[in-house]
């Protein structure tokens, strides 16, 4: 059973081709995460999905509706957008979307009021949503699409410039939606989020699916292991990338901002090799070792083969 499914989406705006013929199927219950750079076509997908836009070719359908032959079934499916007035207290704002939803007055409020505590909220159950900062923003934004208990749950970027702990606390959240059964469909651009929120992710890029599969899956796919040192001196860094530059004979990548680095290598012999050079060059180390290329690595390493 898919509660979303997608067969050659095609949308146009104007000389822009958003989405040039993809495809998507996300599993009931399941977490999909969608990977991209910026104009990769992800919103795109999100908006067609939750009916706000209509796709130019290709169908999609959620939870076995049809996004624009049965738009308003599944608006309810994914909740329906609240009309925002600046001035309504949080709880207000919650009973608001209750209401609009059909529920009655007594549960409206019941609804918001455990919204507001799962969400830790209660803070901005009695001020107006313009004196609001970002995060709690965000989160009563997210209450308020949870309000009719949706059974699929689109989120577009959704801690985009939120700062970490607001970040933290609203993938909590999220993985427990997804624990309880709702099915989620995610677009970011932070690497981190879909590793922690995602079951499985699919890569578009320039309108078109780039690969797909487990998180653990497209490391593999993009190529072998990574041979990585963090120096405990930074005055070590271009040393050792000589180093491993001469182990493997591939240039070493080095990340000025955490002092990683790192090269491609599938032999585990390299490690002791490693070790062996850097005792004989006196050069201590707080990090050596093998590892899968990062969710980073790979989506710019598929984004690379598949140009816009």
């Amino acid at each position: 059973m898919h509660a979303i499914r997608a067969e050659g989406l095609i949308k146009r705006y104007g000389g822009t081709t958003a989405l040039d013929g993809v495809d998507l199927e996300v599993p009931a219950g399941q977490a999909v995460g969608i990977l991209g750079p910026a104009g990769a076509g992800k919103t795109t997908m999100v908006r067609i999905l939750a009916t706000l836009v209509r796709p130019d070719g290709g169908r999609a359908e959620v939870g076995g509706h049809d996004v624009v032959r049965e738009a308003a079934r599944v608006r309810e499916l994914v909740g329906r957008p609240v009309p925002v007035d600046e001035d309504l207290p949080g709880m207000e704002h919650l009973v608001l979307a209750g209401r609009l939803l059909g529920l009655p007055g007594e549960q409206a409020r019941a609804r918001a009021a455990e919204l507001l505590e799962r969400l830790t909220l209660t803070e901005a159950a009695d001020r107006p949503l313009a004196t609001l900062p970002g995060g709690l923003r965000r989160r009563l934004d997210l209450a308020a699409g949870l309000v009719g208990r949706p059974r699929v749950l689109l989120l577009d970027e959704p801690t985009s410039g939120l700062d970490p702990r607001t970040r933290d606390a609203l993938w909590r959240v999220v993985g427990e939606l997804v624990s309880d059964g709702t099915t989620l469909l995610l677009t970011t651009r932070d690497l981190e989020e879909a590793g922690r929120l995602a079951d499985r992710v699919t890569v578009i890029d320039g309108g078109r699916v780039a690969a797909e599969g487990r998180p653990g899956e497209l490391k593999r796919r993009v190529g072998g292991q990574v041979l990585h040192v963090r120096p405990t001196l930074w005055a070590d860094l271009d040393a050792v990338a000589g180093i491993l530059g001469e182990l493997t004979g591939t240039t070493a990548a080095q990340d000025d901002r955490t002092g990683l680095v790192s090269v491609p290598a599938d032999d585990p012999m390299l490690v002791s090799a490693l070790v062996r050079r850097l005792d004989q060059a006196g050069i201590p180390a707080d990090e050596l070792g093998l590892r899968l290329p990062s969710l980073e690595e790979v989506l710019a390493a598929l984004t690379e083969r598949n140009p816009a």
